[in-house]
């Protein structure tokens, strides 16, 4: 299965780093793809290494501004002109879709997966994996706008939110009919 995750490119501690290298090792020993933004930095980097270490490949899609960064060694190396074509050819090469920890590009693609979910526009499994309960905040609002009816499908059905890797994964290839 070709699993796009969206993280941070930043340096992060521990908290971050020991649960990403889990869930890398589970996608490369599984004999996953790990699609990606492509760069060979920060958690981004800690991810890639784990899934090539474990076996399993890896095709980045990084973008124009950002091609200095992008790793090399990677199977497949697609380089977009900006950012939306960027999430277009991530989203694309994917059958489902992890959110790991991350800033603002983090969110915003979160935010677009959901939203083609909640509109039909696509039906790929998406895990928020909430590490560290980073993402107990969101988690809190989403269940606010599906209480309140701001979503036209039940929240279940636009996200899995998993606190742990091996969770994450279990509930991608169950979802898929693998196992």
């Amino acid at each position: 299965m070709n699993i796009c995750v969206f993280l941070s490119a930043a340096d992060l501690d521990e908290r971050y780093t020991r649960p990403a290298r889990e869930f890398a090792r589970l996608l490369g020993k599984g004999g996953h793809t790990l699609v990606w933004g492509g760069s060979d930095v920060g958690l981004m980097k800690v991810v890639a290494d784990g899934v090539q270490e474990a076996g399993g490949r890896l095709v980045g899609v990084s973008v124009d501004f950002l091609a200095a960064k992008a790793r090399e060694g990677a199977d497949e190396m697609v380089v977009a002109p900006d950012l939306a074509e960027r999430k277009r050819l991530l989203l694309e090469k994917a059958d489902a879709v992890v959110i790991m920890v991350g800033g603002t590009g983090t969110l915003d693609e979160a935010t677009e997966i959901l939203e083609l979910k909640k509109h039909g526009r696509t039906e790929k499994p998406v895990v928020l994996l909430n590490t560290a309960g980073f993402y107990d905040g969101l988690k809190k609002q989403f269940r606010r706008m599906d209480a309140e009816g701001f979503l036209p499908r039940p929240l279940t059905d636009l996200v899995f939110f998993a606190e742990e890797p091996v969770g994450a994964l279990a509930h991608l290839e169950e979802s898929r009919g693998i196992r």
